[in-house]
């Protein structure tokens, strides 16, 4: 029997998605590039591998190491290595793949995501602004949600971060979470995502829930999930977005665990 093909809309209400993160190494031009694309495809490819055979829902690929990252923007060498990336992460992992660009690099994750046939990007700054550690980033959801119609990438889901990881937000400080999930929900998002305040920390169960309750749309955990804690966080997400609780050591910088996954898989199971 042939296996079922990835679900055209892999986040949806109600329905418990498991998201695998693979950092796909420097990229070229940036200050710690060190490796030939064709090679970090490769490597891109290996961890998703291992998701899928852990038994993962879905894989997220991320240019995370290509500190410091742009503001809002990433050159043509960026987008053609993340497609080529993108081809060889949703070849292995036969399963649903999204497609972040660092930072706020919207237009060309959805570029790039349409040309690698991949189905969401996930993407910072979708309504309002706020101070990230970039500069300032601005609300895309009018231009993104153009450009995905431009490009004939209505297939492709768009989802949101709110209030999201290395920003402050006291610009927005009378606008509460809830606020901010109804005005993406309103923009056309397909999905929400809620951080805690950095990578790797904590999501606050009460962002979750305020979240939650503000919309209908699914709603992502995106930083802080671990093996001890993902069944709390499965009681009131619908998605969960893991990165560095499976990688070596716990670190984001290092490569994936295949014991971890599989460690993490197993305590999603019970």
């Amino acid at each position: 029997m042939s296996p079922s093909p990835p679900d055209p809309e892999p986040f949806r209400r109600g329905r418990r998605l498991i998201v695998g993160m693979v950092h796909a190494g420097a990229l070229p031009g940036t200050p710690r590039s060190a490796k030939p694309v064709g090679r970090l495809a490769e490597d891109a490819a290996a961890e998703a591998e291992i998701y899928r055979r852990a038994g993962f829902d879905a894989v997220l690929v991320e240019n995370m190491h290509d500190l410091p990252y742009p503001k809002a923007g990433s050159g043509p060498e960026i987008v053609a290595a993340m497609t080529l990336i993108g081809q060889a992460v949703k070849s292995a992992a036969g399963l649903p793949c999204g497609m972040q660009i660092l930072a706020a690099a919207n237009r060309e994750a959805l570029a790039a995501a349409c040309a690698a046939g991949l189905d969401f990007i996930r993407v910072e700054g979708f309504v309002f602004a706020h101070v990230a550690d970039e500069g300032l980033v601005e609300g895309c959801a009018a231009e993104l949600m153009r450009y995905r119609r431009q490009i004939g990438a209505g297939r492709i889901q768009v989802i949101a971060d709110i209030k999201k990881k290395h920003s402050s937000h006291s610009i927005t400080a009378d606008t509460d979470i809830a606020e901010t999930a109804r005005a993406a929900e309103f923009f056309l998002a397909d999905g929400l995502v809620v951080t805690g305040p950095a990578t790797a920390s904590a999501t606050s169960l009460d962002d979750l829930r305020e979240t939650r309750a503000a919309t209908e749309l699914p709603v992502a955990v995106g930083s802080g999930v671990t093996a001890e804690n993902a069944a709390r966080y499965l009681e009131v997400a619908d998605a969960l977005i893991v990165g560095s609780d499976l990688k070596e050591g716990g670190d984001w910088r290092n490569p994936v665990s295949a014991e971890r996954a599989a460690r993490f898989m197993e305590s999603v199971a019970r």
